[in-house]
C-alpha cells in the first residue's frame, strides 16, 4: 500500500443508537459466545442496526446477515428507530431464504430486540434467539464490520440530501455490489453469493 500510495479510508466516530429497555425484559443467553464460522447457510443470523445522516435527517437502517457466507439477507431503512424496522428485516429474510430447525438469530440486547413483538415474531418461527453479553460489542462483530465497511466504502463519502436518496444507494451497494461483487477475505476472496453458490455446486456433486 505504501509503495502504490494508497491509503485506507478512516472509519467515523461511533455512536451508540440502540439502547437497552427500561422495562422488564427477556434477555437471551449469547449462544453464539463469538464462534462466527458456520458450516451452511441458514444455521446462523447475526443482526444489528446503524444511521446514515442526510440533510433530511438520520436514516436507520438494520440488517441480516447469514454467518454462512456473509451475505446480507435481510435490509431495512426508516427514519424512526422503532421495533417494526428490525422486524422488516427479519420478514425479508425470512421471505427470501428456506429457513430449517435450528435457525439462531444473534443480535445486541437493545429494545427492539428484546422487545415482545419481535420475540414473539421469533418464537412463531421457532427461531432461537442469541444475545451479546453486557458491554461486549465484540460479540456481534460481523454485523458491526458489515457497518463499518458499508460506511467507509459508500455512505461516508456521500451527501445525501433526502432519506429516499439515502435508501435507494443504500439497496444499490448491497444488492449489487456487497452480496454480489464484493470480495470477502473471510471466505476466501469471493463475494457472498459466489460463496453460496460454490457450496450448493460441492453439495449437489456429492449427492
Amino acid at each position: 500500500m505504501q509503495n502504490e500510495k494508497i491509503q485506507a479510508k478512516m472509519r467515523k466516530k461511533w455512536k451508540i443508537t440502540t439502547q437497552p429497555s427500561k422495562k422488564t425484559v427477556t434477555i437471551a443467553p449469547n449462544h453464539l459466545d463469538q464462534h462466527f464460522i458456520v458450516e451452511e447457510p441458514n444455521k446462523v443470523w447475526v443482526s444489528d442496526i446503524t444511521y446514515v445522516a442526510t440533510q433530511e435527517g438520520w436514516l436507520y437502517v438494520a440488517v441480516v446477515l447469514d454467518l454462512f457466507s456473509r451475505k446480507v439477507v435481510g435490509l431495512s431503512m426508516g427514519d424512526r428507530l422503532h421495533t417494526d424496522l428490525i422486524m422488516k428485516a427479519l420478514k425479508q429474510a425470512l421471505w427470501h431464504r428456506r429457513i430449517r430447525d435450528g435457525l439462531m438469530h444473534h443480535s445486541d440486547r437493545g429494545c427492539q430486540y428484546t422487545s415482545k413483538d419481535f420475540q414473539e415474531m421469533t418464537g412463531r418461527h421457532g427461531i432461537k434467539l442469541s444475545m451479546s453479553a453486557k458491554g461486549r460489542c465484540y460479540d456481534n462483530a460481523v454485523a458491526e464490520s458489515f457497518f463499518h465497511t458499508l460506511k467507509t466504502e459508500h455512505t461516508d463519502l456521500c451527501n445525501y440530501r433526502i432519506r429516499e436518496e439515502a435508501e435507494s444507494s443504500i439497496f444499490e451497494y448491497v444488492e449489487v455490489f456487497y452480496n454480489r461483487q464484493r470480495l470477502h477475505s473471510t471466505i476466501g476472496y469471493v463475494s457472498p453469493v459466489d460463496f453460496e453458490n460454490h457450496w450448493e455446486n460441492r453439495l449437489q456433486n456429492i449427492v
